[in-house]
Parts: C-alpha cells; structure tokens; sequence
C-alpha cells in the first residue's frame, strides 16, 4: 500500500464531502431567493461546488484504489 497517495486521496475524499454538502446548501438558497440581485452568482457558485464534489470524487476514488491495489499494467498489443 502507498501511503502517500492514499493521504492524497483521503486529503481528495475530504474535499468531495465538504463540496458535496455545501453545494446543495448554496443552490437552496439561490432558489429560495429568486428576486434577489445575486441569484445568478450564487446560482453559479453552488453549481459550481456540485462539479467539484463530483469531480473530487470520482478522483478520489481512483486515488484510493490505486494506492491499494496498485498502478494498473498496461497490456502491449
């Protein structure tokens, strides 16, 4: 087990849960506030934050698993 890229994906996985619940928040509140000014700025950062969870997550995983078990081997056709 690599120790260092399991830190780096647990570090990842961390970032994944707190865009995870966070965006949700933000884009409620960008509904519950459509004649507000700002609804299209916060509307975009709560989008924004969804990206990222789901981005950070999937990288997050693949950290994690690549620590784990290991680099993949590439097959030579």
């Amino acid at each position: 087990m690599n120790k260092v890229l399991f830190q780096k994906g647990l570090k990842r996985m961390v970032t994944f849960l707190i865009c995870c619940f966070s965006g949700p928040v933000v884009v409620h509140q960008a509904f519950k506030n459509k004649e507000h000014p700002l609804f299209y700025p916060v509307l975009l950062i709560g989008l924004s934050l969804l990206a990222i969870a789901i981005y950070y997550g999937f990288l997050g995983v693949k950290t994690i698993l690549n620590a784990l078990l290991g680099e993949r081997k590439k097959r030579n056709l």
